[in-house]
């Protein structure tokens, strides 16, 4: 994971990054979040639709509503239901009457501790958008592209007007994403990679992160890094013998910051259960071994 870029951070700012499309920086920057959650406002000057509202932030939200202005917001659309992400669409949308539209609600039972910022809870949409429908204003279309892995209800959004998808936390670029099971699919998301690697989006928008110019080639790479993953993990199970997710990190992450050790243990642990499912290795109680 890089470092931050050096400050001043355009927090608050309105950025504008091509005719349809404006970026609002959100004050929540962390070891999990870069430089803060972007939210994207994409339309003309009378209807919008506003991607990722972020934190339930009183400073964001005034953020949003300058960038906003006089135009209607048509849809409050949310990739995915991460508390950096999805929060600000209930008082937004309390604020303007705007549809909350995008990934279904998540309800997790399990409990146990997560390394990425925990899920919303609160999420309640309007509508959820199904892979391949969207939303449409003057001159603009978004379209749902379902990219499960992240999170098993991850959707991207592709603006068809000028090629740029809005990737959320599947593809950032700082980093990347952190895959967290039980809901987090290592499988899930390789196979939500292969799908972006196969389109011809011409720039990537991230939650986090610079915008991408060379999508296929960071999506290859990023393909590539997994692949490398696993077998680094397969190459130390026969070196070392049988192991704990933790046990890894150490062996794999060198230099890593410890604020991170946990999410780098989960994305280890997303990879062992992919790699358990297709028999290469197996588990007893925490402990893994190679086939």
């Amino acid at each position: 994971m890089a470092g931050p870029p050096p400050k001043p951070w355009p927090t608050g700012l309105t950025e504008q990054l091509e005719p349809l499309v404006r970026r609002v920086l959100a004050p929540n920057p962390s070891p999990y979040t870069y430089t803060g959650t972007q939210t994207y406002i994409v339309g003309s000057e009378d209807r919008v639709a506003v991607i990722d509202p972020g934190p339930d932030d009183p400073s964001h939200l005034d953020a949003l509503a300058r960038a906003i202005g006089d135009a209607q917001i048509a849809a409050i659309m949310c990739t995915h239901t991460h508390r950096d992400h999805s929060p600000a669409a209930a008082p937004l949308a309390e604020r303007t009457g705007a549809p909350i539209v995008g990934c279904a609600p998540l309800v997790l039972d399990d409990s146990g501790p997560r390394a990425d910022a925990s899920f919303d809870r609160g999420y309640s949409p309007d509508r959820v958008l199904l892979d391949g429908e969207g939303m449409t204003g003057p001159g603009w279309t978004l379209t749902a592209v379902h990219t499960p892995g992240h999170t098993s209800n991850h959707l991207c959004f592709a603006l068809e007007e000028s090629g740029a998808l809005f990737t959320g936390d599947h593809v950032m670029g700082w980093s990347t994403s952190v895959i967290v099971p039980p809901d987090g699919d290592m499988s899930a998301y390789m196979a939500s990679l292969d799908r972006l690697y196969g389109r011809a989006d011409r720039v990537y928008y991230p939650a986090h992160g610079a915008q991408i110019d060379n999508p296929r080639q960071l999506v290859r790479g990023m393909i590539g890094h997994r692949r490398q993953r696993e077998n680094q993990i397969i190459r130390l199970l026969a070196e070392y013998g049988p192991a704990s997710a933790a046990d890894f990190v150490p062996r794999m992450y060198k230099g890593l910051d410890p604020r991170l050790s946990g999410a780098a243990e989960m994305s280890v642990t997303a990879h062992l259960v992919d790699l358990e499912r297709r028999g290469m290795v197996t588990r007893s109680e925490d402990i893994w071994t190679g086939q």
